[in-house]
């Protein structure tokens, strides 16, 4: 749909437009706090990436094998004072 959409003109028409809006003098700076800004973004993501691996590396088998049971428990209908109630027999061991 789009393939072909930017030609080279049309940089050339928006390079002439950012010069005669900013200037030539403040462009240089805008570029370098643009790529200071995705310098920034670049690394914060990579940090949140190596956050969410080493917590998936810190989840023991044994836990989640855990997780998984108490996900197939099934739910059973009881009465409390008369109002019907759905729990699971893991919460009425608690209680």
């Amino acid at each position: 749909m789009f393939s072909g959409a930017v030609k080279p003109w049309h940089i050339v028409v928006l390079v002439i437009v950012l010069v005669l809006l900013f200037g030539a003098k403040k462009l240089p700076g805008a570029a370098r706090g643009l790529g200071q800004s995705l310098r920034i973004l670049k690394s914060e993501t990579k940090s949140l990436r190596e956050d969410k691996d080493k917590d998936d590396d810190d989840l023991k088998p044994a836990d989640a094998r855990a997780d998984a049971k108490h996900a197939r428990e099934p739910l059973r209908q009881t009465t409390i004072d008369g109002e019907a109630t759905v729990s699971s027999e893991k919460t009425r061991e608690q209680a």
